[in-house]
């Protein structure tokens, strides 16, 4: 798979007009964190809220505590609703990135979601892109695969949907 660099994402974003938000669980901020340094980041990131406990993905973004109980924090319908409660904040964003999964042993791991497990929702032009990933390592290496699968996806998404720059 083509690794997406930060700088490489940024400038997509720049020359698509895009603005860009992230909610971060097990990646704790790094997504953010790795897209400052790039050239031009102000003109598209307006923030990423870092929702690692349950209580801030409640509070913060809206997570349903029935959601929670049932599912659990790490799945794909909380990161759906983290990805919508985001929006809701920030509605002028164009894209909402939601990202949460199992960075090392809990109580949310089971068989069918071992640690590694990593649940990521874009929100793009209304429709949810949800996905599901499978990581290995330690936790440093849990996001730092997470982080760079995020911004592979936001590549592909904007390739695929076939954005015409506007001028």
């Amino acid at each position: 798979m083509k690794k997406t660099t930060p700088e490489v994402l940024i400038k997509d974003f720049i020359k698509h007009k895009l603005t860009l938000a992230l909610a971060e669980s097990c990646t704790c901020g790094l997504a953010a964190a790795q897209l400052a340094p790039a050239e031009g980041v102000s003109e598209v990131l307006l923030g990423s809220v870092v929702t690692y406990h349950t209580d801030a993905k409640e509070k913060l973004l809206g997570v349903k505590k029935a959601t929670l109980t049932t599912y659990s924090a790490e799945s794909q319908q909380t990161t759906n609703e983290m990805a919508l409660g985001l929006h809701r904040q920030l509605p002028h964003a164009d894209v909402c990135v939601a990202v949460t999964g199992l960075c090392g042993p809990g109580k949310s791991e089971t068989p069918d979601k071992p640690v590694g497990t990593v649940f990521v929702t874009v929100l793009f032009k209304g429709h949810a892109h949800e996905y599901r990933e499978q990581f290995g390592g330690n936790s440093d290496a849990i996001r730092q695969q997470a982080t760079e699968f995020i911004y592979r996806k936001l590549a592909e998404l904007l390739d695929r949907e076939q954005i015409a720059p506007t001028t």
